[in-house]
């Protein structure tokens, strides 16, 4: 058994968008609220390699073999403003 780490450079979404309050007396609340939020709207999986390897008792690994890990994840690609809490898509 081994334990990897590394430190790689991922993509988020991060950013603002339009949203709006204001006071409605059509409404249950009586306010019309409109919340966007910035998520993601592309996911691509990716492969990135784990380059500092550790046996069970903290020893650093240095043979080929077992130096370093791929693991895959999923990052986004695209973020846009979707309405918040909107997970149909």
């Amino acid at each position: 058994q081994r334990i990897c780490n590394g430190e790689v450079a991922v993509n988020k979404c991060e950013g603002s968008c339009k949203s709006q309050v204001q006071p409605s007396v059509i409404t249950p609340t009586g306010f019309l609220k409109e919340c966007y939020c910035c998520r993601e709207s592309f996911l691509r999986e990716r492969t990135i390699t784990l380059t500092h390897c550790y046996d069970p008792d903290g020893v650093r690994l240095t043979a080929e073999t077992v130096n370093s890990m791929d693991v895959k994840l999923r990052e986004p690609a695209e973020c846009k403003c979707y309405k918040c809490g909107d997970f149909s898509r």
